[in-house]
C-alpha cells in the first residue's frame, strides 16, 4: 500500500546527524515529511537482511504507521563478511584504530559498506529492502572523528577515507546515497501511478 503524499514517516534514528544526511541525499524527491523519532530496538542476530525485516516489523508496531529503519554494515573481505551487521559494537569497543588493526595479520584489506533501508507502511504491510553498497579499503584511520568508522574506509577510486572527503562527494557515493537513491526511485515511480496523474490533471 502506498503512503498518502506529504504523510510523515518515522525514521527511526536518534542521531540528528544521520537524518540530516537522509533528508540532503533524498532531496525533494521524496514525497514524504521524514521526521526522526529514537525507538530501542532489539539487536537482532542473521544476516544483513533478516534483520532489516525484524527491525522494521517491530519499529513499525510500536509506531503504528509507515517506518523507516536503517541498517549498516562494514563488511571485511578477510573476515569473510564480519563485522558485518555488529560493526556497531565492534567500534564501540575498538575504535577506527582496532578496526583497522583487525586487519593486520591479512593481506587482504578490502572491505565493503553496506546500507539497507527497510521500509513497511503499516502492521500487516510488507517489509520493502532498499540496499546499497560501495566498495573500498580498511586503512589507518585518517580525517575528523565525527562520523563512526568514515576515518578507516577508504571508497574504491579515491585516495581519501569517507571522513576527509566533502560532505557533498561522500553522500554522492556512500552506501547510504546509493540505498536511499534506490528507495527515491521506488516512490517517485509509485507516485507517478496514472490515478495521481489524473488528480493532478483534476486540481
Amino acid at each position: 500500500m502506498a503512503v498518502p503524499t506529504g504523510r510523515a514517516v518515522v525514521f527511526v534514528t536518534g542521531n540528528a546527524k544521520k537524518l540530516e544526511e537522509v533528508i540532503q541525499i533524498l532531496g525533494d524527491k521524496f514525497p514524504y515529511k521524514l521526521i526522526s523519532k529514537k525507538i530501542d530496538l532489539p539487536e537482532y542476530q542473521g544476516e544483513p537482511d533478516e534483520i532489516s525485516i525484524q527491525k522494521c516489523k517491530e519499529a513499525v508496531r510500536q509506531v503504528d504507521g509507515p517506518v523507516l529503519v536503517e541498517d549498516t554494515c562494514l563488511c571485511f573481505k578477510a573476515l569473510g563478511g564480519l563485522p558485518g551487521p555488529y560493526i556497531k559494537w565492534f567500534l564501540d569497543k575498538l575504535k577506527p584504530e582496532g578496526l583497522y588493526k583487525l586487519l593486520a595479520g591479512f593481506e587482504d584489506k578490502s572491505a565493503w559498506a553496506l546500507c539497507t533501508f527497510a521500509f513497511c507502511a503499516e502492521k500487516d504491510e510488507p517489509v520493502q529492502l532498499f540496499r546499497g553498497r560501495t566498495e573500498g579499503r580498511i586503512v589507518e584511520p585518517r580525517g575528523p572523528r565525527d562520523f563512526g568508522w568514515d576515518p578507516c574506509f577508504q571508497p574504491d577510486g579515491y585516495e581519501k577515507t569517507y571522513a576527509e572527503l566533502p560532505k557533498e562527494v561522500k553522500n554522492s557515493i556512500s552506501h547510504r546515497y546509493r540505498a536511499l537513491a534506490a528507495l527515491s526511485e521506488h516512490f517517485s515511480q509509485q507516485n507517478d501511478t496514472p490515478e495521481t496523474k489524473r488528480t493532478k490533471h483534476q486540481d
